[in-house]
C-alpha cells in the first residue's frame, strides 16, 4: 500500500470527492436542491464529501491489507466498511444540515436520514475501490504467504517488528540503509545491501535493480514504460528493473511473454 500513503495520492483522492460534492451539490439529492441556492448546496456537499473522503481514505488503507491476506474480495469488506464510518459521517452530517436547514430536524428521522447517508458513502467507498482497482492498487490475487522458512534461517526477517509481520515483499536501498518492505509497512535497517540479500536465506527472490532486491512471490504484474519495466507487488509498490537485469528475470520465468 506504499503508493496510496503519499501526499500524490491523498491529494488526487480529494481532488475526486471534491469533484463528487460539487456533482452531488448541482444535482441536489435527497431534497437538497430546494433548500438553498446552488453556491450554499455545492459548499455543503463538498465540505461532506472532502470528510468523507478522508475516513474512506484511511479505512481502506486499514481494511485492505488483513483482507487481501485473507482472500477476501471487495465486495465482501465493502459494504461492512461503508456501516460503520456511516454512523460517524450520518451523524456529523446531521449536525452540520441541521445548522443550515433547522427544518431537517422535523422533516427527516434519524432513521431516514442514516438510510440516505448510506447510500451515499457506499457509493462514494464502491467508486473509490473500482477506481483504485483500475489503477492497479487492489488487484490481483490474495497475497500468498511467503516460503516457510525454520527460525534463524532467513535473519533478514529478525530485523522486522512485529507490527509488519513476517511477508517481506522487497529491500530497497537507501543510502546506509535497507528499507525492508511488507504487506504491513516498512522499516529502515542500517546494513550493508549486499548484506541483506545475504541474509534473505532460502526466500525465492531477485536482484532486480541496483537498489531493490524482489521476492518472486510479492510480484503480480509488469509496469512497461517505454523501454522501461517495473515490477508491480501485491502492495501496491513498484520496483524498477534494470536493463541489465531484464534477461536474467526473463530467464527466470518472471517476465513470461512481458518482454
Amino acid at each position: 500500500m506504499q503508493s496510496m500513503n503519499t501526499t500524490r495520492a491523498w491529494v488526487i483522492d480529494l481532488s475526486g470527492f471534491a469533484a463528487a460534492g460539487v456533482i452531488l451539490g448541482v444535482v441536489g439529492p435527497f431534497g437538497t436542491f430546494f433548500n438553498d441556492a446552488l453556491p450554499q448546496r455545492v459548499a455543503y456537499w463538498m465540505c461532506l464529501c472532502l470528510i468523507s473522503g478522508v475516513v474512506i481514505g484511511a479505512a481502506v488503507r486499514w481494511t485492505w491489507p488483513p483482507a487481501r491476506r485473507r482472500g477476501l474480495p471487495a465486495w465482501a469488506w465493502v459494504p461492512a466498511v461503508a456501516v460503520a464510518i456511516t454512523v460517524p459521517l450520518g451523524l456529523l452530517s446531521r449536525v452540520i444540515a441541521i445548522g443550515l436547514w433547522p427544518g431537517v430536524r422535523q422533516a427527516v428521522g434519524w432513521t431516514e436520514w442514516y438510510g440516505q447517508a448510506l447510500l451515499v458513502e457506499l457509493v462514494l467507498l464502491a467508486l473509490y475501490v473500482a477506481a483504485h482497482s483500475r489503477a492497479g492498487w487492489l488487484t490481483g490475487p490474495a497475497a500468498p504467504a511467503m516460503v516457510p522458512v525454520e527460525a534463524g534461517a532467513a535473519r533478514i526477517l529478525d530485523r522486522l517488528p512485529r507490527r509488519l509481520g513476517r511477508d517481506l515483499l522487497c529491500l530497497q536501498m537507501e543510502d546506509h540503509y535497507v528499507r525492508l518492505h511488507t504487506l504491513e509497512g516498512s522499516v529502515l535497517v542500517l546494513m550493508p545491501f549486499t548484506r541483506a540479500i545475504a541474509d534473505v536465506g532460502p526466500i525465492d527472490g531477485l536482484r532486480v535493480h541496483r537498489s531493490w532486491w524482489v521476492a518472486r512471490q510479492a510480484v503480480r504484474g509488469v509496469i512497461h514504460d517505454g523501454r522501461n519495466l517495473r515490477l508491480r507487488l501485491t502492495s501496491g509498490l513498484e520496483a524498477p528493473v534494470a536493463r541489465a537485469r531484464i534477461a536474467e528475470l526473463k530467464a527466470a520465468g518472471w517476465l513470461a511473454g512481458d518482454v
